[in-house]
């Protein structure tokens, strides 16, 4: 059974941007994920050891939130691959980064990144 769990809104503050200023005050960002894998014997078995822990990945991505980097896309990467080891099995991770009003000459609400990662054993 193919299934998808998804954790939403996992709200941080951190340093991330290409500008020194974004690294000196910082700004809000949201991170989404999702794993796709096979949830059967959790579904069944009621059992958390076969099933991801929303309190692993809500650690995994605050740490990985909190080391500065330029780019959203190397945050994003980091914490794809510090996740796609809790998949029991083969299956994928899939994070989103979203950066709230990036500095720019004009308005822009939003700026987001998506990678997906498998995993095949």
């Amino acid at each position: 059974m193919k299934s998808k769990l998804h954790i939403s809104g996992i709200e941080c503050y951190a340093y991330h941007g290409c500008l020194p200023e974004e690294t000196k005050i910082g700004c809000n960002f949201r991170v989404d994920v999702s794993f796709e894998m096979d949830f059967a014997y959790a579904v069944q078995k009621d059992d958390l050891s076969q099933t991801i822990d929303y309190v692993t990945v809500h650690k995994v991505v605050r740490d990985e939130m909190a080391v500065p980097s330029k780019l959203i896309e190397h945050v994003c990467g980091r914490i794809a691959r510090s996740l796609v080891g809790l998949l029991i099995g083969p299956g994928s991770v899939s994070v989103t980064i979203i950066k709230f009003n990036p500095p720019v000459n004009g308005k822009i609400e939003e700026a987001a990144f998506t990678i997906e990662l498998t995993h095949n054993q």
